[in-house]
């Protein structure tokens, strides 16, 4: 791995930008890290163009924020969002508004390792790009109509729970759903899911709407 390579870390946990920063480093990052997204803010413009791990929970601006306030001020770099256990809504607005992907806290050094990798591939190339709608179309049509509701309901933010409810099944049967979405898919994360959907999205009227099943 490349020394040259460098993560800028923004968490107001100590503990966590520590833990962070011992696995990159040792993965053969630079890092640089920030105590909240205000001071990473100050310095960003005219600092080295890497990725940014960026924590969801902060005091002054949160993660959403400061997401927002980078595009405002063309900062180009591609994020990757870190998220409380369970926190889809936030991830959904998070991979909306432009991040790579996401890691829920705790993590495991494969899952930030693998979501750092990913960004640093962004940018060499546009990954979205990478997949045309009509593939994602295609892979949208191999989901049953159950599925498909499962990935809607994740495309809204809504947790399991909130699903089997809307769904009238239990959230356990909402895993095997999701689990069987995923495989379908070809994805191994949440994250790489819901691009598959933001791209088919994208192609269709009206926007929200994730195109229907064919039939037959």
């Amino acid at each position: 791995m490349p020394s040259e390579k460098l993560v800028h870390i923004v968490d107001d946990d100590d503990a966590v930008r520590r833990s962070a920063a011992f696995m990159l480093k040792h993965a053969g990052y630079r890092v640089e890290s920030y105590v909240s997204g205000v001071a990473f803010l100050k310095e960003a413009k005219s600092a080295d163009r890497g990725c940014v791990l960026l924590d969801v929970r902060m005091p002054e601006m949160d993660g959403l924020e400061v997401q927002q306030e980078m595009v405002r001020r063309g900062i180009d770099m591609p994020v990757v969002i870190l998220t409380g256990h369970g926190d889809v809504g936030v991830a959904v607005k998070a991979m909306r508004a432009g991040a790579v992907n996401f890691i829920e806290k705790p993590y495991e050094k494969e899952a930030l390792l693998g979501a750092i990798a990913e960004a640093y591939a962004r940018l060499d190339r546009n990954h979205d790009k990478d997949m045309k709608a009509g593939e994602a179309r295609v892979r949208l049509a191999s989901l049953t109509g159950r599925e498909r509701d499962v990935l809607n309901g994740l495309v809204a933010g809504n947790p399991n729970k909130t699903i089997a409810y809307d769904l009238g099944i239990s959230p356990r049967t909402v895993e095997i759903y999701r689990a069987n979405m995923m495989e379908k898919l070809r994805v191994r994360s949440l994250s790489e899911a819901l691009r598959i959907a933001f791209i088919a999205e994208e192609a269709v009227e009206p926007v929200n709407q994730i195109p229907p099943v064919p039939i037959g």
